[in-house]
């Protein structure tokens, strides 16, 4: 495969068939997709379904079966080259307690050569952390604050979000995700955010990458996504039409029930019920929980 190199980059990662088994269990199961820049790309799945295997192999940390580019470059060999232009953040995400904000800040500044300290002051002051603060004594919501001032201070072209919010307030995940909404239209960029709270992060994303058991079961821009599935309501009575139509699930009402069907007879499933879009949540849990 021919790896251009990051100067030359125009697709930010690309991946072709990618697999990885830890023995008989198989982790991926030929995936593909494509990361450009200017998407906001929900990969989407519970505990289990292959986000963080998938994420290992776009950060170099293990080798995979497949095709994978990112930044032009190929993750294994090029994983130094490719980690000054993609920032990864998880919610286990762990900064050296023993220094100060302002020693920690230095010490990016040293290591990353995109690094602005302007702008990480600039979005501190957003924030209640001071600069001769101990990282130590930040809660859990101010270190995810800092390490994400850190992040949006250096030019990188990709930002990876791991489950980042858990076990987060509201108003922490609010400020968190206006911020990442901020950087990302600052620049010719694009975030890949790992959740299995959909609701959490559905309004914000422009793409989704679904997975279940290592494989891909969804993809694409989300309003087509969304498009190619239907929701019925009926009455309990209607029960046995709903289940005739073979729906993908069905939720219980008190005197209604509804059912997620693949949009292929608009007129069939208008004969059980009355028919509306569904949102990528109610999408996400019927496919989740969709028999094989």
């Amino acid at each position: 495969m021919d790896y251009g190199g990051i100067n030359r980059v125009e697709t930010l990662i690309q991946a072709k068939q990618l697999s990885k088994s830890y023995g008989k269990f198989h982790a991926l199961n030929d995936v593909n997709f494509v990361l450009e820049p200017g998407q906001i790309l929900g990969l989407l799945g519970h505990n289990g379904a292959g986000k963080s295997s998938l994420i290992n192999a776009i950060l170099g940390v293990h080798d995979i079966k497949g095709e994978l580019v990112v930044l032009g470059c190929e993750p294994r060999k090029d994983r130094v080259e490719i980690v000054r232009h993609l920032a990864y953040l998880s919610d286990a995400a762990i900064l050296p307690g023993w220094m100060k904000v302002s020693q920690l800040i230095d010490y990016v500044a040293g290591l990353h050569p995109g690094f602005k300290r302007n702008k990480v002051e600039e979005y501190l002051k957003e924030t209640d952390i001071g600069v001769k603060m101990q990282v130590a004594r930040l809660s859990k919501g101010m270190k995810l604050q800092l390490h994400l001032a850190l992040i949006m201070a250096t030019d990188v072209k990709v930002l990876i979000l791991d489950e980042p919010t858990l076990g987060l307030d509201l108003m922490y995940r609010e400020r968190f995700y206006q911020n990442v909404v901020k950087w990302f239209h600052a620049g010719k960029r694009s975030v890949v955010i790992a959740s299995h709270d959909v609701d959490d992060i559905s309004h914000l994303l422009t793409h989704v990458l679904m997975l279940k058991r290592g494989r891909v079961i969804e993809t694409g821009e989300l309003p087509a996504v969304v498009s190619r599935y239907a929701k019925v309501s009926c009455p309990r009575e209607k029960r046995s039409q709903l289940l005739a139509a073979e729906p993908l699930h069905i939720k219980e009402g008190i005197e209604t029930l509804q059912g997620i069907f693949r949009l292929e007879d608009k007129e069939q499933l208008a004969q059980i019920g009355s028919v509306s879009s569904v949102s990528l949540v109610e999408l996400f849990v019927a496919l989740q929980q969709e028999q094989e």
